[in-house]
């Protein structure tokens, strides 16, 4: 966690200087306090920014997200704010962590989930947003995952044929 910590304190003159804005997902109650405070400053110091997103998954649960998506629709249906039958896929992806809170276009699905390690799973991570993504994995780890990783998974996604679930 104290990499996350060096990482974002040393990167928020940066994000500020090229317009990139931080998000952080997770459980933030699983971190500690320090890496609390530090992502909270940086969120809401670049929260004006909007050339790039940065999204940092800190202690974040796919399934966690799902069922806290789905606690807080039936929260509503309980309310009588929203009817069952208005359930739907867009709403319920707007209550996923990767929904902007307060802002009005989800953050768009990734195209490309990249695996490093040598792992061939997802490991519960954005399970529902990762649907149509196409998946690269690599035994490279991750701290080392350099340029030339990152050009061979987009050579190999360039070459794939995306349906989308569209069966030909």
């Amino acid at each position: 966690m104290g990499l996350f910590e060096r990482v974002i304190h040393e990167s928020v003159a940066e994000f500020l200087r090229e317009g990139i804005r931080l998000r952080v997902i997770g459980d933030s109650s699983r971190l500690p306090v320090s890496l609390q405070r530090i992502a909270r400053e940086a969120e809401a110091a670049t929260r004006n920014n909007s050339q790039l997103d940065l999204t940092l998954a800190i202690s974040y649960s796919g399934r966690r997200d799902i069922v806290q998506a789905c606690r807080s629709l039936a929260q509503k249906v309980h309310d009588k704010v929203l009817r069952p039958e208005d359930i739907d896929e867009s709403l319920f992806a707007a209550e996923l962590e990767t929904s902007p809170a307060n802002e009005h276009e989800l953050l768009p699905y990734p195209d490309l989930l990249i695996r490093t390690s040598g792992e061939l799973r997802l490991s519960n991570f954005l399970l529902w947003q990762s649907a149509y993504s196409e998946l690269f994995f690599t035994d490279t780890l991750w701290p080392d995952f350099g340029e030339d990783d990152y050009l061979e998974a987009l050579v190999s996604f360039q070459n794939r044929d995306r349906r989308f679930g569209v069966r030909k």
